[in-house]
């Protein structure tokens, strides 16, 4: 905000009546010009060389006093700045995603795959969390923290940025990603904690992690989970083995989502299911979480002025000095 947009005026009635002295110092410049009488000479050649800068000046000295009477018309309308300040007081909610990065997430029916197009959905959200801890695990058959708690928007960001398959054992563990989701928010106290797991697969890693059991312990810390389900249901190419330098060899396939596990532990925990079948589905969940799970803020406004009409008066004053200084001495005029 510029600092004229701060400007306000207490009595700002009174600023029309600064073109009064502008309208008489043209109207009295209109009458001067009627006025003038002529003088024929033989020849201009006596006057030459009368114009001096002083009567070059002359004539501009009465501005002067316009602008001072402008200036103090400004002062009296009370003219200060707006020094607003806010304390911004908000409850927060402390979010946890948990990302699948198995390699069917490289299934070929997102574009460019259900990988990235799962982590920039997810960016988009984290962008809109202003007040907001958020943390990310990620899992396949193993799962780990990426990032604990933090406000740091632009950490997380880079973080979801860098995700990857196969940069842990391949797999899906649901019930140890979600074990880990719940490690890094049983002890927090906030208001609200959340956790969003996404997965395109079927539970079939880490026996003694059970989706059940971890959902039973996530509603004792009051942690509300939803679960989101990705992928088309059709036949796609996706990811069979790897051949190196992060590339894999496709091959059709139909996969499957386990949607009655993911079921049970929204409902276990008083989340809710979402299935995305595509790019737009997946957008329109968190667009949906997002208006669901609105962060409490409370702006509390301190008004603080600082005037500035002491500066348009003296700057007024000193304008009127100075008009009355050269017109009786250096533009004085002779009678």
């Amino acid at each position: 905000m510029g600092w004229w947009n701060q400007f306000n005026f207490v009595y700002p009635w009174l600023l029309p009546l600064a073109v009064v002295p502008v309208l008489l110092y043209l109207w009295n410049q209109r009458r001067a010009g009627e006025r003038i009488v002529s003088l024929r000479l033989p020849s201009t050649r006596s006057v030459d060389g009368l114009t001096s800068w002083r009567s070059t000046l002359r004539p501009f000295l009465p501005l002067l006093r316009v602008a001072a009477l402008v200036l103090m018309i400004v002062a009296l309308a009370r003219p200060r700045l707006d020094l607003s300040e806010e304390s911004v007081t908000a409850e927060g909610i402390d979010i946890v995603l948990t990302m699948d990065l198995s390699t069917s997430m490289g299934a070929q029916d997102f574009q460019p795959n259900r990988l990235e197009v799962a982590k920039q959905v997810a960016r988009d959200f984290v962008s809109r969390r202003e007040y907001d801890r958020i943390g990310l695990v990620a899992y396949a058959g193993e799962a780990y923290t990426k990032a604990p708690l933090t406000v740091d928007k632009e950490i997380i960001d880079r973080f979801i940025g860098e995700l990857q398959m196969g940069e842990i054992t391949d797999g899906t563990a649901i019930g140890l990603g979600l074990e880990t989701a719940i490690n890094r928010l049983k002890d927090s106290e906030a208001a609200s904690k959340i956790i969003i797991l996404l997965t395109d697969g079927e539970n079939n890693a880490g026996d003694r992690h059970k989706p059940e059991v971890a959902a039973e312990i996530a509603k004792q810390f009051g942690i509300r989970v939803y679960t989101i389900g990705v992928g088309s249901g059709e036949e796609t190419l996706m990811p069979s083995a790897p051949i190196g330098g992060g590339r894999y060899r496709f091959k059709p396939t139909r996969g499957t989502v386990d949607d009655k596990l993911l079921a049970y532990i929204a409902e276990e925990t008083d989340g809710r299911y979402f299935r995305a079948r595509d790019t737009e589905e997946l957008e329109s969940i968190y667009d949906y979480i997002d208006e669901l799970e609105k962060t409490e803020i409370e702006t509390t406004v301190f008004k603080r002025y600082e005037e500035q009409f002491g500066r348009f008066l003296w700057l007024g004053f000193a304008l009127l000095l100075l008009e009355t200084l050269l017109r009786y001495t250096v533009l004085r005029t002779i009678p």
